[in-house]
């Protein structure tokens, strides 16, 4: 799977994933941090992942899989970068220069990932002045959502203490294998590799057997709602992004799932995007008819490897429900589809398909990729699915880099692919929960406004959830009543009573409550977000 993303890399879809990272240094030394502090921090800490100094050998025309070293010529200046924003330094500006920085593609030839400090946040709604920010960029072949974790748990702190790690650093670099010796690990590992190919398919029959099995007791069922419509969304992509997204407060992100009984927060965060995308794709007249889908990935990383290099993870189709206006009847429609989704998953089973992958023949996989953006194929064939949501959890406790508290996990940034030009992240940090965004610019040229639609999307839910819990419970003596009065009224009378006028039915629909009144919709997240360190509110 690492190598995929390697085979998939082109100028137009470069295949790496990052986030936007606020920090206040008031709670560092001296209330300040310099570059130079963050690069000494960052050098200190480098013995704690691996990811960080390992770069890629791919091997001539690919093959067979590119190979992990610690690199000869690794340079810590060269992946942390410093740059301010201009005048005014506002949330817009943020946004505009972590897509540009996103879009470019990292140099495999170096360890695949970058850090840029971004300072100028003056003007950033919500956070004090001082603060600053981390782009950061890493490539999907070195990290995915929990080993991202593991990473920023290495260039983090649960204090504001700076001191080094006790352990000692004891990384070596290594040599750089020449072509011929390449060569000579890809002759082998073809001949190996029917073997492993063989043992593979032995282990998938479990999987099979076990999906057939489930599909004939209806454990799960095929749905036409898996097959997505085409959108706007896919076709062809270029190699400009926008980035944007909304923060919200992670009590009332979770209360959404009393809206359904067994929803899950993953199922809220579906549900959000499926409304939004509604709201969206109707302004534009191109909402179709059937419900779009999402590719959700899921971890199959055991717990003991957690500070592995590299992928470990499946993924599901669920379903949105963009063809639903009512939001609660959305949510509830979406927890049934993931339930069904997870239910064929766990029958064939994740772990099995992802160890299938790694056993396709590298060479076939590239030129498959190559192919595939390079002559446009995202026009003439249909996607499997019509956007990504990940849900990635973040740290519950406020953790600090070179002593700055991070103050918030502003955005998360993922990798578009030829025929995806728009992919969602869902996560949450302390009290807080995120849903970004990255997508082709010249497929959404409004990225404020589909922000809006998320914000509008996760109102409706809220606003339901709290009519439902505000709703008056039914009075159980209403049904009573009617039925002492039917018994009493004797048969010939019952007959001759109207159905419609049953006095049971009458006292319920008294009973019904009256429509509740939606609260009043919120400011934009990004304009309504509480300055930090301070009782305070800033003004527009």
């Amino acid at each position: 799977m690492d190598s995929s993303f390697v085979a998939m890399e082109s100028p137009n879809s470069p295949m790496h994933i990052g986030s936007v990272l606020i920090y206040n240094p008031a709670t560092a030394p001296d209330g300040f941090v310099r570059f130079k502090d963050i690069l000494s921090f960052m050098e200190s800490r480098m013995r704690l992942s691996r990811t960080m100094r390992q770069r890629l050998v791919r091997v001539p025309f690919d093959l067979d899989y590119p190979y992990w070293i610690e690199d000869p010529d690794f340079d810590l200046e060269y992946h942390v970068r410093h740059i301010a924003l201009p005048e005014p330094g506002d949330w817009r500006q943020l946004c505009i220069q972590a897509a540009r920085i996103h879009a470019r593609p990292l140099d495999l030839t170096r360890p695949p990932w970058e850090f840029t400090v971004v300072e100028g946040l003056d003007n950033v709604r919500g956070y004090p002045k001082g603060c600053f920010a981390f782009v950061t960029k890493v490539h999907h072949s070195a990290i995915d959502g929990m080993s991202g974790i593991d990473l920023m748990e290495a260039m983090h702190t649960l204090t504001p203490d700076v001191s080094e790690p006790e352990q000692p650093d004891d990384w070596k670099p290594e040599k750089v294998p020449g072509p011929v010796e390449l060569l000579g690990k890809s002759y082998v590992n073809a001949l190996l590799n029917p073997l492993k190919q063989a043992q593979v398919a032995a282990q998938a029959i479990p999987g099979v057997a076990s999906a057939i099995k489930g599909l004939v007791a209806k454990d799960f069922r095929l749905s036409t709602d898996m097959m997505p419509p085409r959108t706007r969304f896919n076709r062809s992509i270029s190699a400009h992004r926008v980035v944007e997204g909304c923060c919200f407060d992670l009590a009332e992100f979770k209360s959404v799932r009393s809206l359904h009984e067994g929803a899950k927060v993953n199922d809220v965060a579906l549900a959000v995007v499926g409304g939004a995308l509604h709201k969206y794709l109707t302004a534009k007249g191109d909402l179709p008819k059937g419900t779009m889908t999402a590719m959700a990935p899921i971890s199959v990383r055991a717990k003991g490897e957690k500070g592995d290099m590299g992928n470990q993870v499946s993924a599901m189709v669920a379903p949105l429900g963009t063809h639903i206006s009512d939001p609660a009847e959305r949510l509830a429609y979406v927890y049934g589809q993931t339930s069904n989704s997870k239910a064929m998953t766990n029958a064939v089973g994740a772990r099995r398909m992802t160890e299938v992958s790694k056993v396709n023949p590298l060479f076939y996989m590239a030129l498959g990729a190559q192919l595939f953006n390079r002559v446009s194929l995202a026009h003439r064939f249909a996607m499997p699915f019509n956007t990504v949501v990940t849900n990635v959890p973040g740290p519950p406790v406020h953790i600090y880099s070179a002593g700055a508290r991070l103050e918030s996990m502003a955005l998360s940034l993922i990798c578009l692919t030829e025929g995806l030009g728009l992919a969602h992240v869902v996560q949450s940090y302390v009290d807080e929960a995120y849903i970004s965004f990255t997508a082709c610019r010249t497929i959404m040229p409004d990225p404020e406004f589909y922000a809006q639609c998320i914000q509008d999307g996760f109102d409706e839910l809220l606003a339901a959830a709290r009519a439902a819990e505000e709703k008056p419970a039914r009075k159980p003596k209403t049904r009573q009543t009617g039925e002492k009065f039917a018994k009493s009224a004797g048969k010939a009378k019952a007959k001759a009573m109207p159905r419609a006028k049953s006095p049971a039915k009458s006292a319920s629909a008294s009973a019904k409550p009256a429509k509740q009144k939606a609260p009043a919709k919120r400011r934009p997240a990004e304009a309504t977000r509480k300055t930090k360190g301070s009782n305070a509110k800033e003004t527009d």
